[in-house]
């Protein structure tokens, strides 16, 4: 009897790029695909938080470096991904939250958490498929969206318009790009704890809102959707685009 072969979880001689990874869910992302053979970029605003990542990282014999850079300013991080030879392989992580009741969203929180949150998480994932077409080699494109591009949330209807955003735009790129091999999908976490996360934990009403909503009745760790990014980012979900992956533990079973 011939057995079929198991795909490899492995990503050795492969390069990422994951943004936002100086903490939480982005760090972890990063630690994931390095510990899974990525030689990994960190990307990130904060410099000296980047070379502590990578020095940990380093540590432990995992191939890492850091590339300071700001998702919003769309002109210099297309710029910085052009100069660098080609990812095989992006984890967009960098986003922002400002949470408000709809009636009270003024212009200034739209634009910034819209600038950074679409128009950003566009742009970068252009300038890696731009490279990934030149150097003619396939690659898997991961945004990190939310369970809220699937669901509405109080005081959360700028958030959720920009990640309903990123659902539609990795759709769309995932058709044009598919016939050459490049991957697009997201990954929707639920509420994982990280200090940005904090805020919402520490208000008795929000909180319990959110573990009821949670079915398997815990929040999320920035542990929970490490194996999930290995998935998308390796042949294992070699057929798997277009698509979201949702790590929220049954929010959106509903």
């Amino acid at each position: 009897m011939n057995l079929p072969t198991p795909p490899s979880f492995r990503l050795e001689g492969r390069r990422a790029l994951v943004a936002g990874a100086s903490s939480g869910i982005g760090l972890g992302a990063a630690v994931a695909l390095a510990d899974a053979g990525a030689e990994v970029v960190l990307a990130a605003r904060r410099a000296d938080v980047l070379d502590e990542a990578v020095a940990a990282m380093t540590e432990k014999g995992w191939a890492a470096s850091a590339m300071v850079l700001d998702v919003a300013d769309i002109e210099a991080t297309a710029a910085a991904v052009t100069a660098a030879d080609p990812f095989d392989i992006l984890v967009n992580s960098a986003g922002l939250a400002r949470h408000s009741p709809a009636l009270a969203t003024t212009s200034g929180d739209y634009d910034a958490v819209t600038d950074l949150n679409v128009k950003g998480a566009y742009f970068l994932a252009q300038a890696v498929a731009k490279g990934l077409v030149e150097a003619d080699k396939p690659g898997s494109i991961i945004t990190i969206s939310s369970q809220m591009g699937h669901v509405g949330g109080v005081d959360r209807a700028v958030y959720c318009s920009t990640k309903f955003a990123v659902e539609g735009f990795t759709k769309a790129m995932a058709i044009e790009w598919g016939p050459r091999g490049i991957r697009v999908n997201t990954l929707c976490p639920t509420f994982i704890r990280t200090a940005l996360t904090e805020v919402t934990f520490n208000n008795p009403e929000r909180r319990a809102w959110v573990e009821d909503k949670i079915k398997l009745g815990r929040v999320g760790t920035v542990e929970d959707i490490m194996g999930a990014v290995v998935y998308l980012a390796s042949d294992a979900s070699s057929l798997v685009t277009g698509t979201s992956l949702l790590v929220d533990g049954g929010w959106t079973a509903d």
